[in-house]
């Protein structure tokens, strides 16, 4: 029987699990990448999964995020685009060669340049419409609130197929050709023939004004469902016995299409893109902002799933390069291996984020918390937040804070350590006289509002770690409900 088709109880993922050493790999190399990332600037993880020869090795959440959690995939969902994309093509429902506006006759009349004309779907597959580029802002800004018009309409700069620009509506038109030839959603057509069958559960797609699924982000999945994708592929489309995806699509989304070395700065970044994967210096990966990887890494036999809020995110890779990779590639194992396997277990089972401290000393003026109303000072983010409220429980029992935003409210308990109320998860603590601290976090996603109060003054001042990419309203910071 495959290991993939085997589910065991106590795996986080989904996946079949093994002691590190059992299949070959040191657990001090993971041990060393946890201490590296905790220590870097501007890394943050919210799970790891690391698997190899299709067990999963070594997994972990950061609390307040979990295993049944969705996460919000940002550019991850571009691969799974491509996974949706490569089945069409299987089906022979999309021709590569074919141009993204054949599919589109309504918009023919209103796309005239020759080189916008020609853009085919294996081009924008591979970022390479010819735009030198991100056209996101501008496709969105058409008068008729259509983002493939808008994008279809702006003459490209270069040849397309012969210049790279990481552009958002190169993947909205491969997931708008694939929503047009199914007649469904991409979740609708992925879900009986890959969702399904790799046990991935529940999962939720933003969608644009027309009913879309975006295609470029917005996909909230599991770290399973993250970790399962980089398996498959890791398996060339095989899962449990079954061809799921074509092997030969596999081939040609990990293989650089176009240059990127001119756009990007960092060398993980310059090696090429593939379609809607971009080549590493080690195997390949579906990558979304902050830090959301599944990293392929065919020589290891081995895949690296890893969720945060990380702004370095070359420095997350390096660490894998300098830990990781090692300890996946059959390095000779210390005699009490099974000593820093029950070690590192001990630590990925203690994973938490780092929650606002109390000072000695502080506190309210008065000695005691009271109900609040607060307004925003000047420069407070986010913009749309126009009140908190601290509230008590019924007969006095329990906090708990109400984040008024854009019409609506959210309302989360307030407790020791992090508390978990639906999509949201609080932490707080006395951080000078008369200053309340409390972060929020969307655990649907990667962000964190911190807030400092003052209830005295009936004042909040409020920061993004990271800024989300979806903007307001507050509320839409969680998976959106599946219609």
């Amino acid at each position: 029987m495959s290991t993939e088709a085997t589910t065991p109880a106590g795996s986080g993922t989904g996946l079949p699990r093994a002691a590190p050493a059992a299949r070959g790999v040191d657990s001090r190399g993971v041990t060393a990448f946890l201490d590296a990332v905790e220590a870097a600037a501007g890394v943050e993880l919210h799970s790891l999964a690391v698997l190899r020869g299709g067990h999963v090795v070594a997994e972990g959440w950061w609390e307040p995020y979990a295993p049944e959690l969705p996460h919000l995939l940002y550019s991850v969902s571009k691969s799974f685009t491509a996974t949706a994309l490569g089945l069409a093509v299987a089906e022979g429902l999309v021709d590569l060669d074919a141009t993204v506006l054949s599919y589109f006759p309504e918009l023919d009349a209103d796309v005239a340049d020759e080189r916008s004309r020609s853009i085919r779907v294996r081009h924008v597959a591979a970022m390479a419409s010819g735009h030198t580029a991100e056209t996101l802002g501008e496709a969105s800004a058409d008068p008729t609130g259509d983002v493939l018009r808008g994008f279809l309409r702006l003459p490209p700069q270069g040849e397309p197929g012969e210049v790279f620009a990481y552009n958002q509506p190169c993947t909205y038109a491969l997931a708008a050709i694939v929503q047009r030839v199914t007649g469904g959603t991409l979740t609708q057509y992925l879900r009986p023939r890959v969702l399904d069958p790799l046990g991935v559960g529940e999962t939720a797609w933003l969608r644009d004004e027309r009913g879309r699924e975006i295609g470029w982000s917005g996909l909230h999945a599991t770290t399973g469902a993250l970790a399962k994708l980089g398996q498959l592929h890791l398996r060339g489309g095989r899962w449990g016995g079954r061809q799921l995806l074509p092997e030969q699509w596999v081939e040609q989304v990990r293989r650089a299409h176009v240059a990127t070395a001119a756009a990007h700065p960092d060398p993980d970044w310059q090696l090429g893109y593939g379609y809607q994967f971009w080549v590493s210096r080690h195997g390949y990966r579906a990558d979304g902002a902050y830090g959301q990887f599944a990293l392929v890494l065919p020589e290891q036999d081995a895949v690296v799933a890893i969720t945060g809020q990380s702004t370095t995110t070359q420095v997350l890779l390096e660490a894998v390069w300098e830990h990781l990779l090692p300890a996946l590639s059959d390095p000779g194992l210390p005699q009490d291996a099974a000593e820093h396997d029950a070690a590192l277990a001990d630590r990925l089972a203690a994973l938490r984020l780092r929650a606002p401290e109390a000072v000695a000393g502080a506190g309210a003026p008065a000695g005691e918390l009271v109900e609040a109303r607060l307004t925003p000072l000047p420069g407070s983010a986010p913009a749309t937040l126009t009140r908190v409220l601290l509230q008590r429980g019924a007969g006095g029992a329990g906090w708990s804070i109400v984040l008024e935003d854009s019409g609506q409210r959210l309302s989360a308990a307030l407790g020791q350590g992090w508390v978990t109320t639906g999509p949201l998860s609080t932490a707080w603590a006395w951080t000078g006289p008369g200053a309340l601290r409390v972060d929020v976090v969307f655990v649907h996603t990667p962000h964190r509002l911190q807030l400092q109060l003052d209830p005295a003054a009936g004042a909040f001042r409020g920061a993004w770690r990271t800024e989300p990419l979806h903007g307001p309203p507050l509320a839409r910071l969680r998976a959106p409900l599946v219609p």
